[in-house]
């Protein structure tokens, strides 16, 4: 058992007969009344997310978790195909377990969680950012700078990323994978 001082993010935690993956939370001490942690929790089986409120001290049930890396090999249909990077065993994962499957490139190394238990994958963490080549987008037109406009682009995986007008076919832009937002143009 483990108290809301060791909330951190991506704990996992067993509550309301489900498993929850932390991503979020904030520590309060209002100047009256009690502390508490106000968290934001994803159901690793549906995920669901829900806002949730812990009073200072609570027990919380932590599930004992192992983080391994996986190679991503290729879709196919609504399950993602991954490698294991050490002894080259393979599984399979729902499209709904990845936070960002637009993003996923054949190829990426992402570190996927198992509960310890049972041996059930729990959630895939992505890097945080991706390098995707630019296949399709409207061109720029010049002169066109004075703002901070963007303008729609497709990358290689299919995604649809918002980008600056500077930004042409052929073009490998770096992506945040949390947000799926352009970050910087990327030179080779």
């Amino acid at each position: 058992m483990a108290s809301t001082s060791d909330i951190r993010k991506g704990l996992c935690i067993r509550y309301s007969n489900d498993i929850y993956k932390i991503i979020e939370f904030m520590h309060v001490k209002p100047g009256k009344g009690p502390a508490f942690v106000r968290t934001k929790l994803k159901s690793v089986s549906t995920g669901k997310v829900l806002d949730n409120t812990f009073s200072a001290g609570h027990k919380i049930e932590d599930v004992r978790v192992e983080t391994r890396s996986y190679q991503f090999l290729y879709p196919e249909g609504e399950t993602y195909h991954f490698m294991n990077t050490d002894d080259y065993n393979q599984i399979t994962l729902e499209k709904s377990a990845l936070d960002a499957p637009g993003l996923l490139k054949e190829g990426t190394v992402v570190k996927i969680m198992f509960n310890t238990e049972d041996s059930m994958p729990l959630s895939v963490d992505m890097p945080a950012s991706v390098v995707l080549e630019v296949t399709y987008t409207e061109p720029g037109v010049k002169g066109n700078t004075a703002t901070n406009a963007t303008k729609p682009a497709k990358v290689e995986t299919g995604a649809e990323v918002n980008v600056p007008l500077f930004i042409n076919e052929g073009d490998k832009i770096k992506v945040d994978t949390e947000k799926g937002a352009y970050m910087e143009r990327v030179k080779e």
